[in-house]
């Protein structure tokens, strides 16, 4: 049987604009809490959040902002993050989401690139001073008319220039709408070159947002604890979405991730769905007093963002109540779900892929030369068809955007994702790694993954990422990065041999192993095995040619 599937249609896709889905919430719903942020201790009903998102769009209305136009949002996670996305949705304005990691030289280039107006941001977080960066960039960026801050008295003044717009300015300007415009502009963070800006629409992130939750049978009973960033899909697709299309109680935990501060609000608020990346399930797993918390109350949950390892998915279910836990697995461009594990799935399907095929999508394992779908069972790249594929890279109308949007996306309108995965029997998928992260020892083909989930079942190993670096002989060797569980002896290579001997072939056994505190992460989570690379070939005194 061919690696093909297609998802489940039943329910038919939401064809509305995120502010009228909202209304639609806001009248079901108008008395349930619907935004608690812990720091402050702010709460919104769902009629004060929909009575903020309409101040706050009446103030990007005087400030002349027009359907199209681009808007940033630089800041950490906070309610103004969550009700500036409302806004901007509410009257067709292009938020652009700026990573909160990001300097003034990927600031100026986001800024242009995007062409935005006007950028809101926090004044600053951690060592991140977002105002003397925003200054600096100013004088290069000459479309930007407008910063304002919004935990400064700039907030205000944006709720008192909407105080003059009348109220069915809003209402107006969301009836001339299509849930089909650009709504969202999310920068991919490439390895190479400068970060492209996929451009989503209403129904890419309304509709991946509604059935990434719908899988997890989410509902207004439901409170969900979001402590991954909003910059990225997973914050603002995933968990804000997922909650104002259900009518969700949207809590957020704390600005910036913090294993203590996420299980308390966990127990405080009484949580009953948690979202992550694997990364952060490990810190929890690792916080001191773990074992105290009260978690009683959770009972799903969603891990992506990164390959999720077993032992982690084991123990959410285990020691964290999240019986339902769900892998989800996608990309920016995808808006990002294409492959989600289900409620009633078996221990094994819930840790051991990541899901069969998301509704109203398509997949596929193609052949990553000729392009011919494999069978199910060999390996291949993943490439996924649906509403979810984005409208293309930023500028939409730029021939060179138009150029790299071609070469992700085919003439069929297959997204190419880059992944190199497996499709089961049974339709679940596995990955077994990145096309470009694949191993090429001695003529040998590699998957990292592989070789990371064994070691993950040595009694000493917290956590691994195995990276391929170059080799005289066999072309490329491998380098297991290992961090150790508290109180564990070092290992080294030998050990590690002696462990893999017998359990895994020759070829696939690292010949060096380093021991680290830390992987080097992108802020959603996602491993940077480029780095890795870099720092492994050159600690190790490697070289291309050996």
């Amino acid at each position: 049987m061919e690696s093909y599937a297609r998802g489940e249609t039943d329910q038919p896709l939401l064809a509305e604009t995120i502010g009228r889905n909202l209304a639609r919430t806001v009248a079901a719903h108008p008395d349930r809490e619907a935004l608690v942020e812990v720091a402050s201790g702010r709460r919104w009903s769902w009629s004060e959040l929909s009575r903020d998102v309409d101040a706050v769009a009446r103030g990007l209305l005087a400030l002349g902002l027009e359907v199209g136009d681009r808007v940033g949002m630089w800041a950490p996670n906070c309610a103004e993050w969550t009700i500036v996305q409302l806004a901007t949705a509410r009257v067709g304005i292009v938020l652009v989401n700026v990573n909160p990691a990001y300097r003034t030289h990927e600031l100026a280039y986001a800024v242009n690139q995007s062409g935005m107006r006007v950028i809101l941001a926090a004044s600053a977080f951690k060592t991140s001073d977002y105002r003397a960066m925003v200054d600096e960039v100013r004088d290069d960026c000459p479309a930007l008319e407008r910063a304002l801050y919004v935990d400064t008295g700039d907030w205000a003044e944006l709720l008192e220039g909407g105080a003059g717009v009348a109220e069915d300015a809003v209402t107006d300007r969301a009836a001339g709408l299509s849930p089909y415009d650009p709504i969202n502009i999310q920068y991919t963070s490439g390895t190479t070159g400068y970060p492209k800006g996929a451009t989503l629409s209403h129904v890419n992130i309304l509709n991946n947002g509604y059935f990434t939750t719908e899988t997890i049978e989410l509902t207004a009973e439901d409170r969900m604890c979001i402590p991954v960033p909003f910059y990225h899909c997973f914050g603002m697709v995933m968990g804000n979405l997922g909650c104002t299309t259900h009518g969700a109680t949207m809590v957020i935990p704390a600005p910036g991730f913090d294993p203590a501060v996420t299980l308390q609000a966990v127990q405080d608020e009484r949580c009953t769905v948690l979202y992550g990346v694997p990364t952060m399930f490990i810190a929890m797993h690792s916080a001191p007093g773990f074992a105290d918390y009260d978690l009683t109350s959770l009972r799903s949950g969603i891990m992506a963002g990164s390959i999720c390892p077993v032992e982690v998915m084991r123990r959410c279910v285990d020691d964290m109540h999240m019986e339902g836990v769900s892998i989800a697995y996608g990309m920016t461009e995808t808006s990002p779900v294409s492959c989600q594990t289900r409620a009633d799935d078996d221990l094994e399907r819930r840790t051991a892929t990541i899901g069969r095929v998301h509704p109203h999508v398509e997949i596929k394992v193609v052949d990553p030369v000729t392009g011919a779908t494999v069978e199910r069972g060999e390996t291949g790249e993943f490439c996924t068809r649906g509403y979810s594929v984005m409208l293309g890279y930023w500028p939409l109308d730029d021939p060179q955007s138009r150029e790299k949007t071609a070469e992700a996306i085919d003439a069929d309108g297959w997204m190419h994702t880059g992944d190199l995965a497996v499709m089961r029997e049974d339709g679940y998928c596995t990955i077994v790694g990145r096309i470009k992260d694949m191993v090429i020892r001695g003529g040998e083909n590699v998957y990292p993954r592989e070789i990371e989930e064994f070691l993950y079942t040595h009694p000493d190993v917290e956590d691994v990422q195995v990276v391929g670096v170059p080799d005289e002989r066999y072309g490329e060797e491998l380098c297991a990065w290992i961090k150790l569980r508290p109180g564990s002896e070092p290992l080294d290579a030998a050990a590690v041999k002696v462990f893999a001997t017998g359990k895994l072939a020759h070829y696939k056994i690292p010949r060096y192993v380093m021991l680290v505190d830390d992987f080097p992460m992108t802020v959603t989570g996602k491993i940077r095995k480029v780095e890795m690379r870099e720092k492994s070939t050159a600690e190790l005194g490697l070289s291309a040619g050996g």
